[in-house]
């Protein structure tokens, strides 16, 4: 897992195309205002909630294995028990890197994501490191 400033940093810095799962279309909660800072910033969102249709102008998806095209990192924004599903989804389609925002703590799946070759970051808030590192 990383957990330096140089990792990552290059792990932001190589990150184009970020499917965030659980974005929710409203804007009080921290998926929505987390993603479109990052929108904002130049990053293309990919929404995946199945209870939504179109999030900050991106079509929905339910979840990630219905994702079309590639993925550079995958940020999450639910629940721990739900992060093993996750997980496996990130290896089948081969993403770069996986987030788990604060909170989202799953000490069995993340290295099983890391062994994978998944550069794994947990427990932090995407934003609030892009900000610090980059902005």
């Amino acid at each position: 897992m990383l957990d330096s400033d140089t990792a990552i940093r290059e792990t932001l810095a190589r990150a184009r195309r970020i499917a965030v799962v659980g974005l929710s279309s409203k804007a009080d909660r921290p998926s929505h205002s987390v993603a479109e800072a990052m929108q904002s910033e130049g990053y293309q969102i990919v929404p995946v909630n199945p209870n939504e249709d179109q999030v900050l102008g991106e079509n929905a998806f339910p979840d990630l294995r219905h994702v079309t095209g590639m993925l550079d990192m995958v940020d999450v924004f639910r629940a721990p028990e739900h992060v093993p599903q996750i997980v496996d989804a990130c290896i089948e389609r081969r993403v770069h890197a996986l987030w788990l925002q604060e909170g989202v703590i799953h000490e069995a799946a993340a290295p099983k994501a890391a062994d994978a070759g998944i550069d794994v970051i947990m427990d932090r808030c995407m934003l609030k490191e892009y900000r610090r590192l980059l902005g």
